[in-house]
């Protein structure tokens, strides 16, 4: 399957998902989560979910990091240059949506990509093989690729791996996991 074939098939099945189904598949991604050897770092970077998109809701993922004291980052997309800034999220960030919907610090004390040890990604398709397909801007490939090599990327999914996306670019950057209601996937 190619990228753009992926895309338009996951986002037309997520479109049939109730916000209860999206719920409660988010509730166990996060529970399942639990499962991982992650737990002993400290700065955890989240996507914050586009509820237009269907996307699993990371609140249950935020809530566990806060739980277990964590960092969470979380960033600010320049559409331009495709570059994203990093913010440590603290009681004090205040957030807006952008024109795509997404919600982005305003403020913040800014993290540089080295201190992040484990990165949530989004997706909305991805293979056996760990490889992702997102939204096709390219902001986390980008990101990914500044990061340490040893920064731990987990995909969440409400869905299964395809066999193989076929139209992988030698810049995108694999999952090491990605987690969906029913299984780990591990890609190391």
């Amino acid at each position: 399957m190619i990228k753009k074939e992926a895309r338009s098939k996951y986002k037309a099945l997520r479109q049939k998902l109730s916000s209860d189904e999206i719920e409660e598949n988010s509730l166990v991604i996060g529970n399942k989560l639990l499962e991982l050897d992650i737990w002993n770092y400290t700065y955890f970077h989240l996507f914050l979910t586009i509820d237009e998109k269907q996307e699993v809701d990371t609140e249950f993922i935020l809530q566990i990091l806060h739980g277990k004291d964590k960092e969470v980052v979380v960033s600010k997309s320049n559409f331009e240059t495709r570059q994203m800034a990093h913010f440590l999220m603290t009681d004090n960030t205040t957030f807006q949506k952008n024109e795509y919907n997404i919600y982005e610090p305003v403020n913040g004390l800014t993290v540089p990509v080295e201190m992040i040890d484990v990165v949530f990604v989004p997706l909305l398709a991805y293979d056996v093989t760990g490889h992702r397909v997102g939204y096709g801007k390219g902001f986390y490939d980008l990101f990914l690729s500044n990061c340490r090599p040893n920064v731990i990327k987990i995909g969440v999914s409400l869905y299964e791996p395809e066999d193989e996306i076929e139209d992988v670019l030698e810049t995108d950057i694999r999952l090491d996991f990605c987690v969906t209601p029913t299984t780990i996937h591990r890609f190391q």
